[in-house]
């Protein structure tokens, strides 16, 4: 039992040694490779100097032998390319950089061995590595990246396309010459994808060629595509702004109907729009039936209708042609009758409405004329009532002047106009007697009708009934006070015979002068007679 525990604790010791050997050794190895300071990237241009610096920091308990540096191309093998003892000169093998390498500063120093690269090239591109030759630790080095940049030509252009439905390439965007290779980005709101290509260009550059792939229409035609190029050698992104150039067919529309087009309208105008790439050639008008309106007028793009009517009511077609094909519209006009618009109506009913008015005011005036020129016809204009009784009665009290008597009752026959009509006033049923006495000369007459016989009223005395006022009335009534039949005494009828010696002017009974026609047809004389 004592021998097993034993041997345990043997074992467990030789573990623990061998974890302790290897574990100084990794430090050892990372404290070695820590010791060797370089720069782990450089770029530089062609044409230029490059430096790339070395450095052993720490070489406490370490005796440093020999440095190399060392070439290790992407492709290709290894190459010391400089090398460097205490008791020796440089020395520098054969390489793609030999008589272009040498040790700075010169004379070199295991503690410090930089080296620079003059007129380097694109191909000098690759790693470089310090490596240190030690006692007793080895080998240790350090490695530098050499990075050969080229700023490289960008270029971006656009693919001329015809609409269609197959994805094509419509932009291409290319950085030439570059190192590294760029980074090719596109911005635009067309819907397609890009693809990218690299390949090597002259002295170890790359050129970089991108695509932009969509299915071409019409509305993409014009949008603007940006081709955006990124690289080392550049502060910023290079931008290309494009715009997408899509050929197509005219799109054609005919604008201006307003579905309004009523007979008598007129100047009227059709405008046929239309886009397409290239531009259009040619605008032609023509119509269904074949035959254009007499009343239509052409004009570039322009169709105008002097006048609208019933030739019109047809479809008019708009072709529009370029290289890549024909585009048309049409539009089929409908021809209305007349509207009436109701401002129109209004301002129509106004004017009516106003003349209307007027004509009644003309009337009006016509009217107070008439009936004043009336009114001077039946003597309503007379100075006094005496006219008035005279014009209706006769003579009155002149008649007196000529025997009748009229103004003293006599009963006498005077030498005036006896032949004319005989003429009754019969004011009341007291007087009836007298219209009696007279029967056996011939019938009492008022107007021209027998007395007694009942008769409507005629258009005089309804004119002479409406023209006179109450105190005209009055008057009369005066007048007829003063002229009535009983201030006569005699009790035979006077009459108012003319003078044998005057019987030339008389025709038939009557005096040419003493009649005066009446507006009822009758014909009264202007001598009175009374009874």
């Amino acid at each position: 039992m004592a021998r097993h525990d034993a041997r345990n604790w043997h074992d467990c010791v030789k573990v623990t040694r061998l974890f302790f050997l290897v574990a100084s050794i990794l430090l050892l190895q990372g404290a070695s490779g820590q010791r060797v300071k370089v720069e782990p990237e450089v770029s530089s241009y062609p044409g230029q100097t490059v430096n790339l610096r070395c450095a052993f920091t720490d070489a406490t308990g370490i005796q440093l032998t020999m440095v190399t540096w060392i070439y290790e191309p992407k492709e290709g093998e290894r190459l010391n390319i400089a090398v460097f003892h205490p008791n020796f000169d440089p020395n520098y093998p054969d390489s793609p950089v030999k008589g272009r390498v040498s040790f700075s500063p010169s004379p070199p120093s295991l503690t410090s061995p930089s080296i620079q690269i003059s007129n380097v090239k694109m191909t000098d591109e690759g790693r470089y590595i310090c490596e240190y030759a030690t006692y007793p630790s080895g080998n240790e080095q350090g490695i530098t990246n050499l990075v050969m940049l080229a700023k490289p030509q960008n270029s971006a252009t656009i693919v001329t396309v015809d609409a269609g439905t197959k994805p094509v390439v419509v932009a291409r965007c290319e950085s030439k010459d570059g190192r590294p290779p760029a980074q090719i980005s596109w911005v635009t709101t067309a819907n397609g994808n890009a693809t990218t290509v690299s390949k090597a260009g002259t002295d170890n550059t790359m050129t970089v060629t991108s695509e932009y792939i969509m299915v071409p229409t019409a509305a993409d035609n014009g949008k603007d595509i940006s081709c955006v190029v990124s690289h080392r050698t550049q502060v910023k992104s290079d931008s290309h702004p494009l715009k997408l150039v899509i050929q197509y067919a005219p799109q054609v529309s005919i604008i201006g109907y307003d579905n309004n087009w009523y007979v008598g309208r007129t100047n009227v105008v059709l405008t046929c729009q239309a886009t397409g790439n290239p531009v259009p050639l040619s605008v032609q008008w023509k119509t269904m039936t074949g035959e254009m309106p007499d009343t239509v007028q052409i004009k570039d793009n322009q169709l105008k209708v002097l006048k609208v009517d019933d030739a019109v009511n047809t479809t008019f077609v708009c072709e529009v042609k370029n290289r890549i094909g024909t585009g048309k519209d049409q539009v089929t006009a409908m021809v209305r009758e007349p509207s009436v618009n109701p401002s129109n109506a209004r301002v129509v009913a106004a004017v009516v409405i106003v003349s209307l008015l007027v004509l009644l005011l003309v009337a009006a005036l016509i009217a107070v004329f008439v009936t004043r020129s009336r009114r001077q016809q039946q003597g309503y204009r007379a100075k006094g009532g005496s006219d008035m009784k005279t014009r209706i009665f006769g003579g009155g009290k002149k008649a007196s002047k000529n025997g009748t008597g009229g103004g003293a009752g006599s009963g006498g026959v005077g030498g005036g106009n006896n032949n004319g009509p005989i003429y009754v006033y019969n004011e009341s049923s007291s007087h009836q007697g007298l219209g009696e006495k007279n029967n056996h000369h011939q019938p009492l007459t008022i107007g021209g009708r027998p007395e007694g016989v009942a008769t409507t009223p005629t258009a005089q005395d309804i004119l002479l009934s409406n023209e006179l006022d109450d105190a005209e009335r009055r008057k009369f009534d005066e007048l007829e006070e003063d002229e009535r039949y009983d201030h006569f005494t005699g009790g035979a009828p006077i009459l108012q015979l003319r003078p044998p010696h005057d019987q030339d002017d008389i025709i038939g009974d009557y005096l040419d002068d003493d009649m005066e026609s009446q507006r009822d047809g009758s014909v009264i004389s202007r001598t009175a007679v009374y009874v």
